[in-house]
Parts: structure tokens; sequence; C-alpha cells
């Protein structure tokens, strides 16, 4: 019998669907949180419904990897996408903030296997000529979900309810589910089941003692003996991780892979890139608020050319690579992201709102250029019964360069902050706070707006500059990796 063919139209259309379903979460979520905290009186752990969910993905994402590369890229998927309904099912069900907390959770679990795997099968199903366009197509969904959450979360929380921006996932996730069952045949032999589990469980202590550190630094919650404790315990449990992956046959994540310096490096610049974004996609907004007062509506708007031209600058990404190597590429594409960066750092308190379209639609390009290529060229730098290992750890890496950075810009903007109030006198942090929000900036006395404005300025000013410092770095890191000029993917 003659086996059936994958049908890459469909296929190529529900990862599309499937990353959709999973950028949308975050900023929909956002949309309704007001209404959630109000309803399940949670303010106190409002920050949670986000973290965990980034936690548990990330914790996720190196284990699906090694599953998609051994049991196959379709089943991994389907459970994947299973996990991420059912956790939708339960959190929409939820009638208390702990509870959609832990249903979060779970969501998450089954989005550690949504981008990582998708990408995976896009590697599989393109040959490297086409991969990088179609990558930059897929990637489109983050910056379709940028335009549309915002307004679909607003219409289902006033029209319907809250718990629908989970239950609308179930119908989705299903019919995703059914295309992928229906049209995705794969013919690659895999290597017999098995799990290191003992690398399971150091990866996920290190990675959760790590990220729930930065977590908790960013939200000045802890203190400074427990910060120690938990890098101590981050520290000795990726060394063990390290030594597991030496000694057992089949690894969860093969040390050979960091013998290739371009594997190393094109992971560390899109953990640093990805780092910037999160400062880019958070800050960018807060500015337009909080110094221009526009509403959150508008004001999300600022990075809507970045996703747009992220598009754009994946399909050059693909030209690129076909005659010139990694390296080069990278270089052209930080170019225009540090142009962005510098002028961010640089712009006075007074600038007009459409120059942050001219900003983001440059930063915007030089981010679709370096992730894919970063994504393209850890792909072909590795074998091809490891492809899906490497691209998890892709994912990883920016998660892990999202997770870090986020918390380190919220603490130099708590820092920036403090002091401007302390030398400031009548001006209190719950002042900052109200100020952020246009709706309640308006009840601030008129006379302290200016002094409050400045404070926020110089918070923002200095995140820029850090932000501006990591594209620098990333440009340090790049150079390490010169030899690979005559290394075209």
């Amino acid at each position: 019998m003659v086996k059936k063919q994958t049908n890459v139209g469909v296929v190529t259309g529900a990862v599309f669907v499937a990353t959709f379903m999973s950028a949308i979460e975050g900023t929909i979520v956002s949309t309704a949180m007001p209404t959630i905290v109000g309803d399940l009186h949670g303010v106190a752990l409002m920050n949670w419904v986000f973290s965990i969910f980034l936690l548990t993905s990330a914790l996720a994402t190196p284990i699906y990897g090694k599953l998609a590369d051994t049991v196959g890229r379709k089943l991994v998927f389907l459970v994947g996408l299973f996990v991420f309904v059912l956790g939708s099912m339960l959190s929409g069900m939820s009638h208390s903030m702990e509870t959609l907390i832990a249903w979060r959770a779970l969501q998450g679990i089954g989005a550690g296997a949504i981008m990582p795997v998708s990408f995976t099968i896009l590697a599989d199903i393109y040959p490297v000529e086409q991969r990088a366009r179609v990558m930059g197509l897929n990637g489109s969904a983050w910056g379709i979900a940028a335009v549309v959450a915002p307004l679909l979360g607003g219409f289902i929380v006033d029209q319907l309810s809250w718990h629908w921006i989970f239950f609308i996932n179930i119908p989705i996730g299903l019919i995703t589910m059914a295309l992928i069952w229906f049209n995705l045949n794969e013919s690659t032999q895999r290597k017999a089941f098995t799990m290191d589990w003992g690398g399971c469980i150091w990866l996920s202590v290190g990675l959760l003692a790590m990220m729930l550190t930065f977590q908790l630094l960013g939200d000045g919650g802890i203190s400074l003996t427990w910060v120690v404790v938990g890098f101590i315990v981050a520290v000795v449990s990726f060394g063990l991780f390290i030594h597991q992956e030496r000694r057992v046959a089949d690894p969860l994540i093969p040390m050979s892979l960091f013998k290739d310096r371009t594997f190393v490096i094109q992971n560390l610049i899109a953990a640093l890139l990805s780092g910037f974004i999160m400062g880019f996609e958070v800050y960018l907004p807060t500015w337009t608020q909080g110094l221009l007062g526009l509403l959150a509506s508008q004001a999300g708007f600022a990075i809507t050319p970045s996703s747009l031209m992220w598009i754009v600058g994946s399909f050059i990404a693909g030209k690129l690579l076909l005659d010139r190597s990694p390296y080069q590429i990278v270089n052209i594409a930080l170019t225009l992201v540090i142009i962005g960066a510098v002028t961010m750092a640089v712009l006075p308190m007074s600038t007009p709102f459409w120059s942050f379209f001219v900003i983001a639609a440059i930063c915007g390009t030089g981010f679709g250029i370096t992730i894919t290529t970063t994504t393209v060229t850890v792909q072909s730098h590795v074998a091809t019964d490891e492809v899906g290992v490497a691209t998890s750890f892709n994912t990883l890496a920016r998660t892990l360069g999202q997770t870090i950075m986020v918390s380190i810009f919220g603490i130099i903007m708590n820092v920036a902050m403090t002091r401007g109030v302390a030398s400031h006198p009548g001006t209190t942090m719950a002042m900052m706070n109200k100020l952020i929000n246009p709706q309640t900036a308006k009840d601030l006395p008129a006379h302290l707006l200016p002094t409050l404005h400045g404070i926020l300025y110089q918070g923002l000013h200095a995140i820029f500059i850090a932000g501006a410092l990591l594209i620098v770095i990333s440009f340090l890191v790049n150079i390490l990796d010169r030899r690979s000029t005559q290394d075209v993917v």
C-alpha cells in the first residue's frame, strides 16, 4: 500500500493556526485581566497568571524537543495541542485566582510544544531555501496576534465573559488537531524511544530556580538571602544536568551540540535579542501611555509596525541565507536594531507618536532577519535526528532571554522611579502607578504632572540605554563567529 503523502499546504495552515492560538494567548489575557481580577479578587496574584504560563512552557520545551526526535513530530504536536486545549478549558472554568494559576500552568505545558515543534515540522516539510520564507509567514502569527488580541479580547469580555477568552481555544484547537492528524504523514525513521529522566529533572530544577528567582527579583518580593539560595540551586542543578548529559547514552540535550561555535553563538544572539524585544514591547507602550497620555488600545499600536516588518525581515533573511553567512546576515540585522535602540535611548520626552512607528518598523525588520536567521542556522548545523532538540533549545534560549531581561528591566524601572520619588518631595510611587494609566492619570494634581513625567522619563531612558547595550553585546558575540563568513546555510 502506498503511504499517503503529507498535504503541505494544509499542514502549514494548521501550524500557523496553532502558532496564532499560542501567540494571542498572552495579549488577550492581558486585555481581560482587569475584569478577571475584579471577578476573582486576586490583584496580588495577577502577575503569576502570566509568569506561571511562561515558566511551565520553558520547562516543557526541551522535553518536547527530545520527544519530537524520538517518537515523532506529529504525536508530540498533537499531545501538546491537547494539553493546551485541556488547560484552556479548565482555565475558563476557574472560580478563584489560585485555580486559574494552576490551570494556566497546565496550559503552559501544552504551549511548550507548539512553537518548537511547529518550527521542526516546517523544517521537515520545506527545503532550506524555502524555510526562512515559510517561517517568516508562520512568525507573522505573532504580529497578527498583537493587532487582533486587544480588539478580540475587548469584544469577548464586553459581549460574553472573560471565561470565553479561554473557551475559544477549544474548537480552534480541536480543528487544528484534526487537520494535523489527517494531513501530516511522517516517513522518517525515528530513534527508539528513550527518555533521559535524570536530565529532565536536573534541567527542570535549574530552570525553575533561575526563572523563579528572576521573576521574584523583578517583583521586588524576595530577600537577598533567597536570591543567593535561588542562584546556588540553579548553578548546582545545571552542573548536575551537564554531568548527567555527558554520561548517558541518549541525553536530553546532547553536549556535542555545543562544540559547534555557530550553534552556540546563534542561540546566544537569539537570547540577547529576545531580551531586548521584551523591553521594546513592554516599555514602548508605557512611554506612549504614561508620557503621551494615549489609551492602552492606541498605545499598543506603537509596536504594530515592528510585528508587520518582522514578516518582511523574514523574507529578507530567506534571500540573504542563499549566499551570505549567518555572521554577515546577523551584522546587517543588528545594525538596523541598534539604530532603533540608540534612537529610543536618546529620544526627548516630547517625541511625537508617529516617530515610534518609524522606530518600530526599523527594529521589526531587524528582529525578523535575526530571529529567522538564528532559527534556520541552528537547524542547519545539526543532524536530521537532532533538529527537534536544536529547535527546542533555540526556543528555550529565547524564552530565558525574555524572562531574565524583563525582570532586569523591571528592577531598573523600580530603582529609577524610587530614586526619582525620593528626590522630589510630594510625589509617591502610588502616583507613578496612576500616571502610567491615562484613565487614572487625570486624577493626579496638575502641578505635579511635569515632575512625575520627568521621573517616568528617566526610568524609561535607563531601560532603553540598557536595551541598546544588549545589542552592542550581541554585536560583540557575533564577532566570535567571523570564521563562519564562508559558511553559507
